[in-house]
């Protein structure tokens, strides 16, 4: 069975942020943006976290989560059910994330297979759309995992369409804009009926993926904040992120 690469993945991510801290004079960039600080907050958690207590995750502030189901067709979470389960018990608005090898499988192989391990929705409110993980390879040199722009942009079609065809909802999108333009040509192919997560930690949210006109959660921050595992903000208010879950 595969492990949880999610500590490699904040790695990567603690560089990206200690250079950008530096660019920056050092100033701090892991508390909530001031441009954003009355947007709902919320996180994303995996394995890595492992039993999240999610009354005190509750009491801190958080609204929402994104919970990590699966990887490829070959892992999941083990404490999904704590975690995804657990969540909803307290209150929180909660969904699930795939994390893509798109060198390993077809995008509707790895769509069905997170499908069958906790990515499915329903319109209660309460549960988020199904979310697709998308970014640099944390396992090899080959950043784009050896696809062309236009091979990945189809894997993410053939991902989104399974999506669309079991859930009736086409899955979020997380990415950061420099691997979105080096891997699929900077594709505007789904701004117009994914929603977009973007990972950039600094003070803004920054350029936008080409055809995104705005992001839905940004994660402006790469484990070291108040909530378990990365922190996030969704872009509207308590209410319209339930109604964004519903759908």
């Amino acid at each position: 069975m595969a492990r949880d690469r999610k500590p490699s993945r904040q790695r990567a991510r603690l560089v990206a942020a200690s250079v950008a801290t530096l660019a920056l004079g050092g100033t701090a960039l892991f508390e909530v943006p001031a441009s954003a600080a009355a947007k709902p907050k919320g996180h994303d958690v995996s394995s890595h976290q492992k039993n999240v207590n999610w009354s005190s995750a509750k009491s801190k502030g958080a609204k929402f989560v994104y919970v990590k189901a699966t990887e490829s067709t070959t892992y999941r979470n083990p404490y999904f059910g704590q975690q995804y389960n657990g969540s909803r018990n307290v209150g929180m608005v909660r969904g699930a994330y795939h994390f893509a090898l798109p060198h390993k499988s077809s995008g509707k192989a790895q769509a069905a297979y997170f499908l069958r391990n906790g990515g499915s929705w329903r319109a209660d409110g309460w549960t988020l759309p199904p979310a697709l993980d998308i970014e640099y390879n944390p396992y090899g040199k080959k950043k784009c995992y050896g696809l062309s722009k236009g091979g990945m942009v189809s894997w993410i079609k053939s991902f989104s369409d399974e999506v669309k065809r079991q859930t009736g909802r086409r899955p979020v999108i997380y990415t950061n804009f420099n691997w979105w333009k080096m891997c699929t040509g900077n594709s505007a192919a789904f701004a117009s009926n994914h929603p977009l997560w973007l990972a950039r930690y600094s003070a803004s949210a920054g350029s936008l993926p080409s055809g995104w006109r705005f992001w839905t959660f940004w994660q402006y921050d790469n484990g070291s904040g108040s909530l378990p595992g990365d922190q996030n903000l969704f872009n509207g208010s308590p209410a319209q992120l339930k109604r964004f879950a519903k759908g």
